[in-house]
């Protein structure tokens, strides 16, 4: 019997209106109730997935959690505590940002409950409308105020597919660091600490909750799913996940983020129903 479920949030349980269609809102909550942990398994901060949280019944209640910042962080929705993090050094993120800004890519700054951002532009904007509010805008070209305070991941928007693959190979090559570095979304490339990753950010969950990987479902459909998606005793791509996800997904979902394929994973693998 699987105990725990964990999902991206962008483009797997969310539609693209930002929304938790009824359906799927329902399935989850039959799912918890019959004792079923789901996590939300996210790239963004906690915080910005909390009107979801309420929405889904698990909003501020103990022995529920979130995974944020792909696997950066660990929280129990009680009183958002944070349980586990794991950062990248400053210096390496400082590097990092350097490069963003010699390229003049919209860059996110993550610490464990702020989010910054340098060279927002109104494409941008309009994407975060309804996922991310509160994010700080930076108007000085440096980081050198967080350099006290952890830092949980840091990401540049790069609107097409050969720019990401061309800055993930500049900065493999320019960077002496061993970084985990993934892509969201169809306009992110992410930049997280080795340690820290969905798959790791799952496993640890697990086993705190005394959960084998054998009994965790994990659903996505971008790159930065793929560590939970091979970790997990089922990983799920939703049909709108990219080839190389459902290349390695072990079930691959007949409806997309829009059309509820987050219930359609919860009645076939908990409920044993068919749609």
């Amino acid at each position: 019997m699987y105990k725990l479920i964990t999902s991206d949030m962008d483009e797997t349980l969310l539609s693209d209106a930002k929304k938790i269609t009824p359906k799927t809102e329902a399935a989850i909550k039959r799912a918890t109730a019959a004792g079923v942990h789901f996590v939300p398994n996210t790239g963004r901060s906690f915080l910005s997935i909390q009107d979801n949280l309420i929405q889904m019944g698990l909003s501020q209640k103990e022995d529920q959690y979130v995974i944020s910042y792909n696997g950066g962080a660990i929280i129990e929705n009680k009183e958002n505590k944070v349980l586990q993090v794991n950062g990248l050094p400053y210096e390496i993120v400082n590097q990092l940002f350097e490069i963003g800004m010699n390229e003049k890519a919209c860059i996110h700054v993550y610490t464990v409950d702020e989010l910054y951002i340098w060279n927002m532009n109104q494409n941008e904007k309009d994407y975060l409308d309804g996922r991310v509010d509160g994010w700080k805008l930076m108007r000085e070209n440096n980081i050198k105020f967080l350099q006290d305070t952890p830092i949980t991941k840091i990401i540049f928007n790069i609107a097409n597919e050969a720019g990401r693959l061309s800055m993930r190979d500049y900065v493999e090559s320019h960077v002496d660091f061993a970084l985990n570095i993934t892509f969201s979304s169809d306009r992110y490339i992410e930049f997280n600490d080795p340690t820290a990753d969905k798959g790791r950010g799952t496993m640890a969950l697990a086993k705190k909750l005394g959960i084998k990987p054998s009994e965790v479902i994990a659903i996505g459909d971008n790159s930065n799913d793929l560590p939970m998606i091979k970790a997990a005793g089922l990983g799920v791509s939703v049909a709108n996940g990219r080839d190389f996800v459902k290349a390695e997904a072990d079930y691959i979902t007949q409806a997309d983020n829009n059309h509820d394929a987050i219930a359609e994973v919860i009645n076939k693998f908990i409920f044993n129903e068919e749609e």
